[in-house]
């Protein structure tokens, strides 16, 4: 049994173990303007208490056996907001490095920024940069976190860097171009979470979540915990996914698998 714990009201309560964990869970951390509106608050509160959620979040993922988690924290589109909210997002960011790096790198998590840093302030570029060399060498759980990034964006780079390497055009294939991608050596997403009751991956992870399973919730990102992601996940292991292939197809693998293991 997983035991979670529901922060708000300090009861504890037993939950059934998850039959299928997903390896790679991207999140869409959406709401939380909203959720301060809701409450009377500025939106700089929303972000703060948005950013307190994500430590609660990186524990629920490794405690669940979740092996990467890739955040989505500013996108190049974030560009266009008051300029007063985008010095914001920077200085949360940047304060965040400073107060939860020595923690998380205690705790086994591998920090790697996919993105552009261009635009970045020096300063703040060379934390995360840093932050990223630090932690390198971590398993427990690799934390991508995706700042000032567009999946249409990272595409782009791919095809000018291929360009710019001289590969022939009958020479690239998918593989080709995943291998430009932020992502390289990592699984895609099986499963792109996103709050706020929003239905749309907003140029996240466009080229790597082809084939993920998308759960949508009306929560909000600050109200986000444990329990609610212990909840997307057992909705992911209730899927069934397919990749193209008939239920029949799935069916028969299904059963060379479960015959495999009983000859074992």
């Amino acid at each position: 049994m997983t035991i979670i714990a529901r922060e708000n009201r300090r009861e504890r309560y037993a939950l059934p173990s998850l039959q299928k964990v997903p390896e790679h869970v991207a999140i869409i951390m959406d709401g939380n303007g909203r959720w301060a509106r809701q409450r009377g608050l500025p939106r700089s509160a929303g972000h703060r208490q948005g950013t307190d959620n994500l430590r609660r979040i990186i524990r629920a993922a490794v405690e669940f056996g979740v092996r990467i988690m890739t955040i989505y924290a500013f996108s190049t589109e974030n560009w266009s907001r008051p300029r007063r909210e985008v010095l914001l997002l920077m200085r949360i960011l940047e304060m965040v490095i400073d107060r939860e790096l020595q923690e998380l790198h205690e705790e086994g998590v591998q920090i790697r920024h996919i993105g552009e840093l261009d635009g970045i302030s020096g300063r703040l570029a060379r934390k995360v940069l840093e932050a990223c060399e630090y932690t390198r060498h971590n398993q427990r759980l690799i934390l991508n976190v995706a700042f000032n990034y567009g999946g249409r964006d990272e595409i782009v780079h791919a095809v000018q860097n291929i360009v710019r390497d001289g590969i022939m055009a009958e020479d690239i294939s998918e593989a080709t171009i995943n291998s430009y991608m932020y992502t390289s050596d990592l699984p895609d997403p099986d499963l792109i979470i996103r709050t706020s009751g929003e239905f749309r991956l907003s140029n996240f992870l466009i080229w790597q979540g082809a084939y993920s399973e998308i759960y949508t919730t009306e929560t909000y990102w600050p109200d986000f915990g444990r329990t609610e992601l212990y909840e997307a996940l057992v909705e992911y292991g209730n899927r069934r996914r397919r990749f193209g292939k008939t239920d029949d197809q799935i069916e028969a693998a299904l059963a060379f698998e479960r015959q495999l293991q009983e000859s074992i």
